[in-house]
């Protein structure tokens, strides 16, 4: 059994600061746990105390039904790939590969068997006899995991072990990693600031913020129902538009724009004032297919992105930016719609990539209003309409 239990799991730097605080986290035996969230938010923190490397100041630490809280990393029977290679520069890609089954007096074959095994899996079989110093960063990366791999542990540790790999390659990476987990089976815990991979790669995905964990679900189901302001700003590409919104009698009205909600439906728990959430991809450019039902805006398209397959609109609306500490976070920081349009809201909206639209055209979007998000302006919490 490989599943991993985090119980109140705190750490507290001797300078005060509160890195991980009161984490409560159950990954089953097998799963593929993805932790995101910006830089600082705890998430590579939270590893190492799994791996035994920072030692927890509060709470425990189950592994396979063991506490190890207090265990040593070397008897935790875990393997870590850190975002920085580690490797030993003295030794060839075959050694470096089979070092820690030397250490577990793995017999000779079964050492070679694998080794040759986990390097046709990466693509390192015609590297074997080379040094780290004679390989690409990539390369290296790659041994890295590698060296993981062949242990055959309980649980794999990835912290951004793909950070430094070409787009390409870390396209092709992923995929290699969702083929060994499947053949493996092995319960795995990865890193990441990059919410793509958080997404193509976890089973389920727990994101982080300020060492609190936001929201732990499905890659879809944070997409979908995204559990407060934070992760909804966070998780998506482009990032969910945000606006503040009023409800009455049916109707959300924002920036000069009104939309119908569904029949019954209506932002649970909150008064008239709310942030009011569309994903790009619930927009639709308005044409004879469009479902007449679905109410429409007209917009400026200010800037179109073509991206091959797909366009965004991008098109700003007179109503200021939204604006928290939440909303700030997810971004870290970014604010490139100031950069474009001052303090107005800047909206993006998917689209097909054959339909022909020009930078500074008038057109008509149809919204997809089953799919709208509402937030309290105070808490950040979301509501469901009803």
């Amino acid at each position: 059994m490989g599943d991993i239990r985090l119980e109140q799991l705190t750490k507290v730097f001797p300078n005060g600061v509160r890195a991980v605080d009161g984490v409560d986290l159950e990954i089953g035996d097998g799963e593929f746990m993805v932790l995101v969230g910006p830089s600082g938010c705890g998430k590579t923190t939270l590893l190492r105390m799994i791996a035994g490397l920072e030692e927890a100041s509060g709470g425990r630490i189950s592994i396979g039904g063991r506490d190890v809280t207090m265990l040593a990393p070397r008897r935790r029977d875990i393997a870590m790939v850190f975002q920085n290679y580690a490797l030993y520069p003295h030794m060839t890609v075959a050694d470096n590969l089979g070092f820690g089954l030397r250490l577990q007096k793995v017999t000779k074959a079964e050492r070679r068997r694998r080794v040759r095994e986990v390097a046709a899996i990466l693509g390192l079989e015609t590297l074997l006899d080379r040094k780290p110093a004679a390989l690409s960063g990539g390369q290296r990366q790659r041994v890295a995991m590698g060296r993981a791999m062949v242990r055959q542990p309980e649980a794999y540790l990835m912290d951004e072990p793909l950070s430094n790999l070409d787009a390409k390659l870390r396209v092709a990476m992923r995929a290699q990693l969702l083929l060994l987990h499947e053949r493996l089976g092995v319960t795995t815990v990865y890193v990441t600031h990059d919410q793509v991979e958080a997404m193509t790669l976890g089973q389920r995905v727990a994101v982080m913020r300020d060492g609190t964990l936001q929201q732990c679900d499905s890659p879809q189901t944070l997409f979908r129902r995204p559990a407060n302001l934070f992760v909804a700003a966070f998780i998506g590409s482009p990032a969910m538009n945000l606006v503040d919104a009023r409800v009455s009698d049916g109707t959300v009205s924002f920036a000069g724009h009104a939309l119908a909600l569904p029949v019954g439906a209506s932002a649970n728990g909150l008064g008239q004032s709310l942030i009011l959430g569309i994903r790009p991809s619930d927009f639709e450019l308005a044409g004879p297919s469009t479902d007449p039902s679905l109410p429409r805006m007209r917009v400026v398209a200010e800037i179109i992105e073509d991206l091959g397959d797909e366009r965004y609109l991008i098109f700003p609306l007179e109503a200021r930016q939204v604006e928290t500490d939440a909303t700030r976070a997810a971004v870290e920081g970014e604010d490139e719609a100031k950069l474009i349009a001052d303090d107005r809201a800047l909206f993006s909206a998917r689209i097909d990539s054959r339909q022909p639209v020009r930078p500074g055209e008038t057109v008509e979007l149809a919204v997809d209003v089953g799919r709208l998000h509402f937030f309290d302006p105070a808490t950040g919490e979301a509501a469901q309409t009803d």
